[in-house]
């Protein structure tokens, strides 16, 4: 398994794992990426802006991708609750994380989420922040899992409530 920068060449294949997910948001009842969010557009962007990852295996398929920035996340900058380490403070983020449903609960995320922890180490940053729907239990576990720590509510730019989670770097 091998993490890397996606190129505009991925965007069907990282389109195709983003499909999957919303699929398996709506069949649980989720309304988390069920309003067109995020599209291919939103994937391209984050290519060209060198945010976008993928975990391909030893025959070059991606089997998961992740939006990783240690750039401010704006709807961050309000929340109801206390992040660990104050927003003002350098730290990473991730958005729009999926896994290809024939891996999902194998532990890909969690090496995306490694990754990303040794990306802001070396960095020396040592937040990363993270949110997610308040019914996708599925990633609030992993978040948990992976010793992230409830922060409280914030809202995206389209005004979607979303639980904030952080995870102090050492």
């Amino acid at each position: 398994m091998k993490i890397r920068l996606s190129t505009v060449a991925d965007i069907s294949n990282i389109m195709s794992l983003i499909q999957d997910a919303k699929d398996y948001l709506a069949l649980q009842k989720i309304d988390q990426w069920q309003n067109g969010y995020p599209n291919t557009l939103q994937v391209e962007k984050d290519i060209l802006r060198g945010e976008s990852y993928v975990l391909i295996n030893d025959e070059n398929n991606i089997l998961a991708t992740s939006m990783f920035t240690i750039n401010q996340e704006p709807s961050y900058k309000i929340i109801d609750g206390n992040w660990i380490i104050d927003e003002t403070i350098r730290y990473g983020v991730i958005h729009r994380m999926a896994v290809k449903k024939e891996f999902r609960k194998t532990g890909l995320a969690s090496l995306l989420f490694d990754a990303f922890h040794q990306e802001l180490k070396i960095k020396k940053i040592h937040s990363l922040k993270i949110d997610t729907h308040e019914d996708n239990i599925s990633m609030q576990t992993l978040i948990r899992k992976m010793g992230y720590q409830y922060c409280g509510i914030i809202y995206t730019s389209y005004k979607a409530k979303r639980l904030a989670f952080e995870k102090v770097i050492f």
